[in-house]
């Protein structure tokens, strides 16, 4: 079945979620069902949380592979936003068979079931993993992909297949590439949306987890980059902002095309910066174990979002590292204060 894509519109739609349960897609849905739109989430709870779908919305608990029971030619959904899928670099290193099978084999399922129901938009959260170690900074789109882990690869592949797949359906398919998401967000409740990945791998909450007194000291891994201090650079951005992007990606993909887009502030700090920065939030000292380089990380992904500003009329608001560590904090510490929120 060929997709049709009706001009960009404000109107309500109705999206499925895949992955929904998960830190991103949580705060996508908060911004999505303030903007009116109707909302399916589908997650296998593998690492989502439950406690972060919305009450009220309808959920499926499946796997991606499974998707065609959902996603029916009579269900009637007008765009798939895709957050599915493993995220862990070093892991994939150690377990790619993991990785292709349950990123990109489980997303050619999606594809396949979107083109049978004639689902005119899709939505991908691709990664700056895809850059590998680029040769320019900071990274624009036209930059060759050379990813340097299994990770990497396997979002090259699906943002390869979705390029193949609006070509020959019509699908108005963009993928968001990632830099470093960071951060958290308030509902409408007031309750925090943040990051509750398990086991935890990024490096903001793992120090706040330090500062928390949940755990000792924080990994150092690598102090040999090619860097002012050595350690990786990274661009963080404020998942709030992240988000916004989201919305705005559905208003305007364009039927036939596959639109990719850097998302990022343009900025990066060193691992050392990070953690000083944390420091100074949070008040607390944080141990440093100085450990060897994980394989596939690259020395530095800083991005230019350039033409996310241009096209999507895109631009981080909370662009500042300290207030993307404060809202980490304020959630990290509300998280382990509440006795009624899951865990």
């Amino acid at each position: 079945m060929t997709a049709t894509l009706d001009p960009p519109t404000s109107s309500p739609m109705k999206v499925l979620v895949t992955g929904g349960a998960g830190y991103v897609a949580s705060v996508v849905i908060d911004q999505l069902v303030r903007a009116g739109h109707e909302i399916v989430v589908v997650d296998s709870l593998t690492s989502g949380q439950f406690s972060s779908v919305p009450p009220g919305l309808e959920f499926h608990r499946a796997d991606v592979a499974e998707i065609a029971d959902v996603l029916t030619p009579s269900a009637g959904f007008d765009a798939v936003l895709h957050f599915a899928g493993l995220i862990a670099a070093g892991e994939s290193v150690q377990e790619p068979e993991r990785y292709w099978l349950h990123n990109v084999a489980a997303s050619i399922a999606l594809l396949t079931a979107i083109r049978h129901a004639g689902v005119p938009r899709l939505v991908f959260s691709s990664s700056a993993a895809v850059y590998g170690d680029p040769m320019e900074s900071p990274i624009t789109e036209a930059a060759a992909a050379n990813p340097t882990s299994p990770y990497g690869w396997t979002k090259l592949a699906i943002d390869v297949a979705m390029r193949h797949a609006s070509a020959a359906s019509g699908l108005g398919a963009v993928s968001l590439r990632y830099f470093n998401v960071a951060g958290a967000a308030r509902r409408a409740d007031g309750s925090w949306l943040g990051e509750r990945h398990d086991p935890e791998t990024h490096l903001i909450p793992l120090a706040l987890d330090v500062a928390l007194g949940r755990r000792a000291s924080i990994s150092l891994y690598g102090d040999d980059y090619g860097t002012p201090d050595g350690t990786c650079i990274r661009d963080y951005i404020h998942v709030e902002d992240l988000a916004r992007a989201h919305l705005l990606a559905l208003a305007h993909a364009k039927s036939g095309e596959h639109l990719i887009f850097n998302l990022g502030n343009g900025n990066g700090y060193s691992n050392r910066e990070v953690i000083d920065t944390i420091r100074t939030v949070t008040g607390h000292a944080i141990p440093v174990v100085q450990s060897p380089r994980r394989p596939g990380d690259p020395a530095v992904l800083v991005a230019s979002a350039t033409k996310a500003a241009a096209e999507l009329g895109w631009r981080p608001l909370k662009p500042d590292l300290r207030a993307i560590i404060r809202d980490a904090w304020d959630f990290a510490r509300d998280r382990y204060s509440s006795p009624t929120l899951t865990r």
